[in-house]
């Protein structure tokens, strides 16, 4: 990821957990424990989340695996895992978590370590998304899954200008009164730019793995991508 999208999300941190409730209408919980479900994360697992930021989908990970499991939460933000670190003391005391600050194009983990991977809103920020799609890959163990939430720009009309009108008018005036317009102007491009999601089933293929489904949810204005190696 780059330095300015890095940057972006250190400058943030304090108020990501409040932007997201405002982003998904509140659903993003839900959104994050089906994500967690899809990934197939059993008691005793070893398992990943990328671009953890506060780290909803690290701890609903944790809660998964329990006490005999292991979960390692990685962000290039520092400032988004010191939030992570300190929800971890108020909000999550059981099982092991590891928090690393890390780049999700070149992670510094073995091939085949991971029983399960997750992504919550991370992928269509990454400089190359065939690249992180092959990272993820390389340190699956084969016949493991991950699965790899964010948002979309839907494909029916009518949804997609709501989803302008909501980012123009509710989500824009949100941030600006946090401080924060203009890290959240980059949502609207980045949507512009991400593979929709028969593409991203095409780039997993290409990537190598065995099967790849793309759930949409919310009228196609989010998705979960589910790989399996």
């Amino acid at each position: 990821m780059s330095n300015e999208i890095r940057d972006i999300f250190n400058r943030i941190a304090p108020v990501y957990d409040q932007l997201n409730d405002w982003l998904s209408l509140g659903q993003h919980r839900i959104w994050k424990e089906m994500t967690v479900k899809w990934s197939a994360a059993q008691p005793g697992d070893t398992c990943l989340d990328l671009c953890c930021g506060s780290g909803d989908l690290t701890f609903r990970l944790a809660r998964r695996v329990g006490m005999t499991g292991k979960v390692c939460g990685v962000d290039f933000s520092p400032k988004l895992l010191e939030t992570a670190k300190e929800r971890a003391l108020t909000y999550y005391h059981q099982g092991e978590i590891a928090w690393l600050e890390a780049d999700v194009l070149n992670l510094p983990f073995q091939d085949n370590q991971f029983d399960a991977v997750t992504m919550g809103y991370g992928l269509r920020n990454v400089k190359d998304i065939p690249r992180s799609l092959q990272e993820i890959y390389r340190v699956l163990k084969p016949g493991s899954k991950a699965a790899i939430l964010d948002f979309h720009r839907p494909s029916e009309i009518p949804f997609r200008a709501f989803q302008q009108w909501y980012l123009d008018n509710l989500v824009v005036p949100m941030a600006t009164n946090l401080g924060v317009k203009e890290e959240y102007a980059y949502i609207s491009p980045s949507l512009d730019r991400f593979p929709i999601g028969r593409e991203q089933v095409e780039l997993a293929h290409q990537v190598g793995f065995v099967n790849a489904t793309h759930y949409p949810i919310s009228n196609g204005m989010m998705g979960v991508l589910v790989v399996i190696k």
